[in-house]
């Protein structure tokens, strides 16, 4: 890639955050880079609900962080139609008995009230009206609810992939001109008079080469990193309350409608249908670990499980492939519960802190990602004295435009048609561009993840337009190996195509490979058990028996970050 010598702004930090501040700079026509240590959505950015969500829980604390929540998702629907999907939720009211009955029929209007009160925010996102269901609606809709229920009320949200939210953001902002460079480290601030910083010093982490990175401004959009950043970046105090949270992915839809339910110190959790599967979550708890070694545990799963089986009885039968573990950079405060923090955000100028031309941000969520970049790139364009107004709600991210009708796309392709959905789901108009490899070899229409599903074309064209350098970045493209096969079937396949593209050698196709079998054994080591675990066995045996893999080589696989060439 040639880089330029000099930038307006340099954005460490390829989540949602940096992906949508780039996009919004180099829009503005601010020379924009990006750099990120590992790839996009490595973070928060990839571990949360996957849902542009209004935010009614935070309606109890923080209302205005529920009303420019709800404004963005509307937003964001118009700018990425073809990423976001409506899910409707469902609050189930358990019976009880003698006096306890009459407490759960007066509770049955105070939650219809309160939902009622969220209507009017939900309304700025094209939310549903609040309804009020019998027992027996409740159990139509949802057969697995647990018996005595005396009603429910519903509402819903919208669900999206904050992978491939991540990854439009960056193709945006390279088509406005940003340069986008994954698996690069900063490892240093390039400083000058008093202090003022003038970039960055980086390292590709794939082929050990240094360069330096001249900015007028640097944005440091790093989530629950920032606090180490800024430290090593002068001893620059940020405080942030890290919070962890965890979800459990399933292999299938365990539930037709997304169920609230409760936990057992009161915290509120769901479980809901998300794209192919199911995700339950989340858990929140002060964090003072490493960021880049965020795990869950069994006893966070437990304390899911416990919570949805009070409303989904057989929650237990159902097979977790995935439990997803990151943190929260919540805005610090002392002496409130964690559910009670502000999910709000915070632009930092650190010219304060002796180190002018460094700003920062702290806070934030997914859900008013886009705004928060508005935010941002409003701070970096009055420091450089630009005055250009914000189009992000305005035109659509790569893919938002009318897409062609699955139906037709599938005769023009000869595919099934739902493989042209999900292609369609990922890629929305520019589905057309992926399914045109077909024309170029035959073999692209050839599915490698049956699951999903992804085709050989697909993966191609990910690997050569996408930003991906390693096996791994495919997974969050694509979908591959997320499936319930959980790699199984394709992830041999894939990595010899992704060897094919990048012209490795056999020793380091094996790695990419090991690589990312380690990355999915991270992801579900922790909910294994009985017949899960036998399937991970047979797993493993197929992929280091019949495969071929040696097991000794896994240390140098997923994220060792070894310099090659």
């Amino acid at each position: 890639m040639q880089l330029h010598q000099e930038y307006d702004v340099a954005i460490i930090g390829g989540g949602v955050n940096g992906t949508g501040i780039a996009r919004d700079c180099a829009m503005r026509g601010l020379k924009t880079i990006l750099i990120e240590k590992k790839d996009l959505a490595s973070g928060a950015s990839g571990a949360n609900s996957g849902m542009i969500h209004g935010g009614i829980r935070y309606l109890q604390h923080d209302a205005n962080t529920t009303r420019l929540s709800c404004i963005d998702s509307g937003y964001i629907q118009k700018i990425a139609p073809h990423l976001l999907f409506r899910v409707p939720f469902m609050f189930p009211i358990p019976g009880g008995v003698g006096a306890g009955r009459v407490k759960q029929r007066l509770l049955l209007p105070a939650v219809e009230a309160y939902f009622a009160a969220y209507d009017k925010y939900s309304a700025l996102k094209n939310g549903m009206p609040h309804t009020r269901l019998s027992a027996g609606e409740a159990y139509t809709l949802e057969p697995r609810l647990a018996r005595g229920m005396i009603g429910a009320v519903t509402t819903d949200e919208w669900g999206t992939d904050p992978f491939r939210l991540c990854v439009a953001n960056a193709i945006s902002a390279r088509e406005h001109g940003a340069d986008i460079l994954v698996h690069t480290e900063v490892r240093g601030l390039m400083t000058g008079e008093h202090g003022r910083c003038e970039g960055l010093k980086v390292r590709d982490a794939l082929t050990g080469e240094c360069r330096e990175i001249r900015a007028r401004v640097t944005f440091c959009a790093v989530g629950p990193w920032t606090p180490r950043m800024m430290r090593r970046f002068g001893d620059v105090e940020v405080k942030l309350r890290p919070g962890k949270g965890i979800h459990l992915v399933y292999d299938r839809r365990v539930v037709n409608h997304a169920v609230i339910a409760y936990a057992v110190d009161g915290r509120q959790v769901f479980i809901m249908p998300h794209e192919n599967g199911a995700i339950l979550g989340t858990t929140d708890d002060d964090y003072y670990g490493d960021p880049d070694e965020v795990k869950g545990t069994r006893d966070e799963v437990e304390y899911l499980l416990q919570a949805v089986e009070q409303v989904i009885p057989s929650i237990r039968q159902h097979r977790v492939t995935r439990v997803m573990a990151g943190v929260r950079p919540t805005l610090h405060e002392y002496g409130k519960n964690e559910d009670a923090l502000s999910r709000s955000h915070r632009i930092l100028d650190h010219a304060g802190d002796g180190r002018p031309g460094l700003l920062s941000v702290a806070g934030g969520k997914l859900a008013s990602y886009r705004e928060l970049s508005q935010e941002a790139a409003d701070e970096i364009c009055r420091q450089l004295g630009v005055e250009r107004a914000c189009r992000t709600h305005l035109e659509k991210l790569p893919g938002g435009d009318d897409a062609p009708p699955p139906s037709e796309l599938g005769r023009e392709f000869h595919l099934p048609a739902n493989v042209v959905e999900r292609v369609i789901y990922r890629h929305g108009s520019r589905a057309r561009d992926v399914l045109a490899l077909t024309r170029e070899d035959k073999r692209n229409r050839a599915l490698v993840c049956e699951c999903e599903p992804v085709t050989e074309g697909e993966l191609r064209y990910s690997i050569r337009h996408e930003f991906v350098r390693r096996l791994t970045d495919v997974r969050k493209r694509t979908r591959c190996a997320m499936g319930s096969c959980q790699g199984c079937n394709c992830i041999a396949r894939a990595g010899q195509i992704f060897a094919e593209e990048r012209g490795l050698r056999p020793e380091e196709s094996r790695i990419e490979i090991i690589g990312l079998l380690q990355e999915r054994w991270k992801g579900k080591s922790v909910a294994l058990g009985g017949p899960q675990l036998a399937v991970e066995e047979i797993n493993q045996a197929i992929h280091f028996g019949l495969g071929g893999m040696n097991p000794g080589e896994r240390a140098r696989a997923a994220g060792s970050g070894e310099p090659r060439t």
